[in-house]
């Protein structure tokens, strides 16, 4: 093993998590439990459906706000912030204004469509504007995407912590995997929201806890800014414009943003939740509480960053070789300054994990609404509300179980799992964002140039993030600050066990061949990952607009009436989900007068048009005639269905 002048890390015995610090972490399954449990027994569980996926649409905007902002932070994003600040320094912060701008954009443009058409599932909206297979391709990328992210999400930290602390992985995987899908498949939606308000709690105490920690053994906050400014930590004003560079200022701002509107403005997991609220204000107002969860999560996680270098500045983990990979910067401090505190590690494993679960749940009810909405119901149109329901909790036990096994054949991937998360998002979101944007906001867009936008879109993503995975670009066209080994212990092991103690970084080990690297690799290979989603939204929106031109635009006139950003916007918001449409189903015992009742109800809005109100009058007078016929009822967001009135002719 060892042989003369040979140096190694000075290693003490590997630091692990105490019985408390499990206590800890198995209080917060069990309360993540306690609460799915709660909202399954509650008032006899959910009737329907729709009180499964969405809460009834009854939900107000402060859960659905926060439960917003932990969807964000899977357990990737705990262990990883923190480590990307460490080694970028804090410009990582200006991801806070791509987060605002995304949050506005979100607000204006795509929240109103979503809300005021009662849409379920996201990809509805793609059959109203396009075609039937256009919603089938992309609920199927969807739930191909989602479930690989997912697997991956909860794959990840049990690989990190095993590595750090020797946490098995098995009993990680399964004890979240089973307790999500569990607390998942008999809450629905509101389980998911309130876990998730309790695990935002959970997430921000553990980067409190480091920090206030953290600061107290670096001497204060004034010397951990000190220490910062001083190794070039502070760096808010790089405006570099070069796409290589991992994070500048204009990454943030258009990569970030684009990055963030494919997340929130179209992703079902997100839009599932604003639909959910009371009304379009609530909707909005949640987008708004989102964004300051946002800033409190990112704002700790950077900060745990720069706490961590100001720790470690003499001597880096990964240079001493206590560590193997950046991500488990976080993991090794824990346990390094809480060693006397028992307990606070498992604060620190429950943060960790509430991420994972949060993202995970999100996903599996996603996947579960999108599978019922644009699969079941158009096969199965006569099914029971009970039976849907019933099916629905099927199906998230079945992509929970699903999730588990992805995360279980992540094992064989290695170490490439962080870097296959972001990719396999990356390349699905932003496509599917150029999707929506040619069917909301290009109205000669048709059918052939939607199909051939997301084709061109995909393989342009997929091809540059497949390059930059397999030829990474190095470290100082990516921006990585400088770190520091010149004061870390290491043992020449040549003298035994009495070996004596040095001081310095560790040699540079198994140092292979760099692989031969193409013409692209130091170029379009090398831009900043959070290009990714960009290019794909920007490639579907310019293929799919020149191949609507040369195969004949759609004409203004025959679009589907209220399907348009601009048709949408004309109407009011002041109409909730809760009046959404409903089959109006003559029963004969009902008297004429109760039906006129019912018809008269819904409200009528100054958006409308003149025939579109002649025809709901034509149709009340249907009703008061007695006509036996069921019909449906037309709400005041749907041209649709004043189109079908015109067509029928009645």
């Amino acid at each position: 093993m060892s042989q003369e002048g040979h140096l190694e890390v000075f290693r003490a015995e590997m630091l692990t998590f105490s019985l408390w610090d499990y206590g800890v972490f198995g209080l917060m399954l069990l309360i993540s439990t306690s609460i799915g449990l709660f909202y399954a027994l509650r008032k006899g569980g959910q009737k329907t459906s729709d009180d499964f996926f969405t809460g009834g649409r009854q939900m107000s905007a402060i859960p659905v706000g926060l439960s917003l902002s932990a969807s964000f932070m899977s357990a990737i994003q705990v262990l990883g912030v923190p480590a990307e600040a460490y080694r970028y320094g804090m410009k990582f912060l200006w991801m806070c204004l791509g987060q605002l701008l995304n949050t506005l954009l979100t607000a204006y443009l795509f929240l109103p469509v979503f809300y005021r058409l009662q849409l379920t599932s996201t990809y509805e909206y793609l059959e109203m504007r396009f075609s039937k297979k256009v919603r089938l391709c992309g609920t199927i990328q969807y739930i191909i995407a989602t479930m690989l992210y997912t697997g991956i999400v909860i794959y990840a930290p049990a690989l990190i912590l095993n590595q750090v602390t020797g946490l098995d992985i098995w009993a990680s995987l399964l004890s979240t995997g089973v307790i999500c899908t569990f607390y998942t498949t008999i809450g629905g939606m509101k389980a998911v929201i309130w876990t998730d308000v309790f695990q935002v709690f959970v997430m921000l105490s553990g980067f409190i806890a480091i920090l206030i920690q953290g600061t107290l053994m670096v001497g204060g906050p004034g010397q951990v800014l000190g220490i910062a400014y001083n190794h070039s930590r502070i760096n808010f004003d790089d405006f570099n414009p070069d796409p290589r560079s991992r994070y500048t200022f204009w990454t943030f701002i258009f990569g970030g943003t684009m990055v963030w509107l494919s997340m929130y403005g179209v992703n079902q997991a997100q839009v599932q939740r604003y639909v959910a609220c009371k009304t379009e204000k609530e909707a909005k107002l949640a987008l708004l509480v989102n964004q300051v969860g946002l800033f409190f999560i990112v704002s700790s996680a950077v900060a745990c960053g720069i706490v961590m270098f100001a720790l470690y500045k003499d001597c880096d983990p990964l240079l001493a070789g206590h560590i193997s990979a950046p991500d488990q910067y976080m993991p090794y401090l824990v346990l390094d300054i809480f060693e006397n505190y028992p307990g606070v590690p498992g604060l620190f494993l429950a943060c960790a994990y509430s991420g994972t679960l949060s993202t995970a749940s999100t996903s599996i009810n996603a996947m579960a609404a999108v599978t019922v909405e644009d699969l079941i119901k158009p096969s199965m149109p006569n099914l029971s509300p009970r039976k849907l329901t019933l099916i629905s909790k099927g199906l998230s036990l079945i992509y929970g179980t699903s999730c588990i096994t992805v995360a279980a054949l992540s094992s064989l991937l290695g170490g490439g799992v962080l870097q296959g998360s972001f990719t396999v998002m990356g390349v699905i979101s932003g496509p599917l964002l150029g999707a929506f944007i040619l069917g909301m906001f290009i109205p000669s867009c048709n059918t052939v140039g939607v199909f051939s936008g997301l084709g061109a879109g995909f393989v342009i993503s997929f091809w540059v993030a497949l390059g930059g995975t397999i030829y990474p670009p190095s470290p100082d066209t990516m921006g990585v600050l400088p770190s520091y080994g010149n004061f870390c212990p290491l043992q020449n092991t040549s003298e035994g066990l009495n070996g004596t103690i040095v001081l310095g970084p560790l040699p540079p080990l198994n140092i292979s061949e760099p692989l031969e690297r193409p013409v692209f690799a130091d170029d379009f290979y090398a831009i900043s990952y959070l290009y990714y989603g960009a290019l794909g939204t920007l490639s579907t929106v310019i293929i799919g607009i020149l191949a609507s031109s040369l195969t004949g635009p759609v004409k203004r006139t025959s679009n589907r009436p209220g399907v348009l950003w601009w048709d949408v916007m004309k109407q009011t918001s002041s109409v909730s989900p809760a009046e959404s449409k409903k089959p109006f189903i003559k029963v004969s015992g009902d008297s004429p007068d109760l039906q006129k009742k019912a018809f008269g109800s819904t409200t009528l809005v100054s958006g409308f048009l003149a025939d579109d109100k002649a025809l709901m009058a034509k149709a009340e007078s249907e009703f008061s005639n007695g006509s036996e016929e069921s019909l449906c009822l037309c709400t005041s967001l749907e041209h649709s269905c004043f189109h079908l009135l015109k067509e029928t002719d009645v």
